[in-house]
């Protein structure tokens, strides 16, 4: 519940929690005459697509009907595409978005080249653009290609490096079939220019994407958009907006920065369980991850560097999820962190059953509740 300060409202965990679900479309199911699949995914700031599936079990989550060919389709004709972008990892992004926030966080893709300077003595990095935007143009490559490619121009520097800057240096998108829906491929790349056919634009000023941030994952501080985005030294965007911006305070006393109009729904709200892709948005967006994930459960989502899928129990982070599936057969299993009600287990349940219909139709679905997990 909020509360007043003599400086600002404050806001306890639930109310962020509730807030950021109300933007993150997971406390009901958007229609589609609501929201169309496209204008969700500029809404929520693009999708994390570090592996193909996510994306789409993303949207079967936050949309009501949602099917998966309706992302497909998205994807082939070149409405929607995957490139990296914020926090260097891949994400699916209208191609107005692909255009737009590419250019925008390449500071940030400056910051990680600068990590392979060793195995760039004596390149030339902007020859090197120039060579590898002349082979990803000529025709979509693999990475192995690309970096054999440039080996050949530069044969004392490191070849992964050399793919790296490539990487870094341009706007690389990752073409179809990869990132379809039941279909596969290898990653192959070209520009985003090539693809999308329209010229490359210059990186925007960041006042539009904090306020289209704030709008997918507020109320939060500068240092959860920077952490999202990958940006730093955005302190001065956010002052610059103040004016505009409603200004709340966590319960340590973070600064909480906000859409006026944006919703911020009571604390008591019921939060319906929803089952949630590997690397999904809401759990990476925030330095404070506090709203949606628990300290004792924080560990138990990652194996390495792979993230197990998730799910949401009261709005908050309470068990992964796992599917294997036969020919005939698709069986979930989910695996909560602690002891569930009879009547959150039907809720889990069901929601279970009505994520197999709408992902794997086909597929005779089967939900089954493993082993308890726990941070012992």
């Amino acid at each position: 519940m909020a509360s007043k300060t003599t400086a600002h409202p404050v806001l306890d965990t639930r109310a962020l929690n509730r807030a950021t679900l109300a933007r993150q479309l997971l406390l009901r199911r958007v229609p589609r005459a609501e929201l169309p699949v496209e204008g969700a995914v500029a809404h929520l700031l693009g999708l994390q697509a570090q592996n193909v599936q996510p994306p789409y079990y993303a949207l079967a989550a936050r949309l009501a009907d949602f099917r998966p060919e309706e992302l497909a389709t998205l994807m082939e004709s070149r409405a929607v595409g995957r490139l990296v972008t914020m926090r260097s990892t891949i994400h699916t992004h209208t191609a107005d978005d692909c255009m737009r926030l590419r250019p925008l966080v390449q500071a940030a893709r400056d910051r990680e080249l600068a990590q392979f300077r060793h195995g760039l003595a004596g390149v030339d990095l902007r020859r090197l653009a120039e060579v590898a935007r002349g082979l990803v143009e000529e025709e979509p490559r693999t990475m192995k290609e690309l970096r054999e490619a440039l080996a050949g121009h530069w044969p004392d520097a490191d070849p992964f490096s050399l793919s790296v800057a490539a990487r870094c240096s341009l706007p690389l998108v990752q073409v179809t079939p990869r990132g379809v829906w039941g279909r596969s491929g290898q990653v192959r790349l070209t520009t985003a220019e090539t693809w999308f056919g329209r010229p490359a634009e210059p990186a925007p000023a960041a006042d539009d994407t904090v306020r289209r941030y704030l709008a997918a994952f507020g109320p939060a501080s500068v240092k959860d958009f920077q952490t999202c985005s990958g940006l730093t030294r955005t302190r001065e965007v956010f002052e610059r907006l103040r004016p505009g911006l409603a200004v709340f305070r966590d319960e340590r006393g973070v600064e909480l920065f906000d859409l006026p109009e944006a919703p911020r729904p009571d604390a008591d709200v019921p939060a319906p369980a929803r089952l949630l892709p590997e690397f999904d948005n809401l759990l990476l967006s925030h330095a404070d991850r506090s709203r949606v994930v628990s300290a004792e459960h924080k560990a138990l989502t990652w194996k390495g560097n792979q993230a197990y899928r998730t799910f949401l129990l009261d709005g908050f982070l309470a068990g992964i999820w796992r599917v294997a599936e036969s020919a005939e057969t698709a069986t979930l299993t989910l695996e909560p962190f602690g002891p569930l009600t009879r009547g959150r287990r039907a809720e889990l349940a069901e929601e279970a059953g009505r994520t197999l219909a709408r992902m794997r139709p086909g597929l005779t679905p089967e939900v089954r509740f493993g082993a308890v997990r726990d941070a012992a």
